[in-house]
């Protein structure tokens, strides 16, 4: 599935083609893998709630949410298939930098580590990825949103987790990381995204009408699938759950990020069709990714 002629572009066939990891029949939850999300602030409590719930709907047997104690009971209610677990808490509505040991000590318990959607201070989220990082070795970790900016400074820090990363920044986030005006993104996306893959030894998903996704070893694919109507609220939450589920499932990196943003944007063309390009919930999207998964399934047709 490796390629450095040109991009491969995403479509039905193409994924027929590599299909995800499947469990057996008489597996239980533990073989569908685990998936720790940390993310949610008292003023984003969705968002954790939108990228665990997709990280269920792509497959995933277990769910964990870390997230700001005093938000946790009602991120528990909205999700009773969750263990939820209540982290100290900063006066801004961040996780504090004394639960990083705890977070280090979860994450090794599961397949994949998604941490990002709705944390919302920047500075605490900074000094938690600073400490944190070095101790995640031995899951896939997912980075979203808040959680990429540290990497501006420290570009080298996810070099020890051995490819096993995933960042998916859209192009003002990309921008920032490489230092360059977004307007240099939108003219060479697929260059910036294996430049950026290359920089941090990680698969980027550069979101955006079309998503690159380039792996460290120089493969990008080109996803075409989706609408104007994904550029909404917790849209960006969602995808990055779905790849947190596929990888707990035993998805290598580049696969789980592909299959994703695959599902993602014909999810998003599935409810166009239902309900209009314009005005569909990012929480909609969720129902569909279970039966284009199995439209997908070659062992299926």
């Amino acid at each position: 599935m490796k390629s450095k002629a040109g991009p491969s572009v995403l479509t039905d066939r193409f994924m027929r083609g590599w299909a995800l990891p499947q469990p057996l029949e008489e597996g239980d939850k533990e073989e569908r893998g685990r998936v720790l999300v940390i993310g949610g602030a008292p003023e984003m409590p969705g968002a954790a709630v939108l990228a665990a719930t997709a990280a269920l709907r792509a497959g995933a047997g277990k769910l964990r949410i870390a997230t700001c104690r005093s938000i946790a009971p009602f991120v528990a209610i909205a999700l009773p298939e969750a263990r939820v677990f209540a982290m100290p808490e900063t006066r801004r509505g961040g996780i504090a930098l004394s639960g990083s040991a705890d977070l280090a000590k979860q994450a090794g318990q599961v397949n994949a580590v998604l941490i990002g959607p709705g944390l919302v201070d920047k500075t605490a989220v900074d000094k938690l990825m600073r400490k944190l990082i070095p101790l995640l070795k031995d899951s896939l970790v997912v980075l979203d949103a808040a959680a990429l900016s540290f990497l501006r400074q420290e570009p080298e820090s996810l070099r020890g987790l051995g490819g096993r990363v995933i960042l998916t920044p859209h192009a003002g986030e990309m921008a920032d990381l490489l230092r360059v005006d977004k307007e240099e993104i939108a003219r060479a996306r697929s260059a910036f995204a294996k430049e950026a893959a290359e920089l941090f030894r990680a698969v980027v998903v550069l979101k955006g009408a079309e998503t690159h996704i380039a792996t460290p070893e120089g493969a990008v694919y080109l996803n075409r699938s989706g609408n104007v109507g994904l550029a909404t609220s917790g849209s960006g939450d969602t995808l990055a759950g779905i790849i947190a589920g596929l990888a707990a499932r035993g998805a290598e990196p580049a696969q789980a990020s592909a299959w994703a943003t695959y599902l993602h944007g014909r999810a998003g063309d599935r409810l166009a069709k239902k309900i209009g390009r314009l005005g569909f919930l990012a929480r909609e999207l969720l129902a569909e990714i279970p039966i284009l998964m199995s439209g997908l399934d070659p062992g299926r047709k």
